[in-house]
């Protein structure tokens, strides 16, 4: 569906978030200057200096991992 939001796990990177989000901060406020439709990367290793956005840190950083659904179930 075209309303559906789909969020990625790339491999050895982020999360790509697209479709329609909200994106909200620790205090409940929204970022309001993430254009609306816009794809978000977020940030997955930790080391982003724009956390939660994605700099591309982890390349240099050697951040690893590759979870598909089938090796990750759902823990909860």
């Amino acid at each position: 569906m075209a309303d559906d939001a789909t969020i990625r796990t790339k491999k050895n990177g982020t999360l790509t978030v697209k479709g329609p989000v909200r994106l909200e901060g620790a205090d409940g406020e929204p970022w309001t200057d993430v254009p609306e439709g816009a794809n978000v990367a977020l940030c997955r290793c930790g080391l982003s200096k724009v956390k939660p956005f994605c700099d591309g840190s982890h390349n240099a950083g050697g951040f690893e991992s590759a979870p598909t659904a089938g090796e990750q179930p759902y823990p909860w």
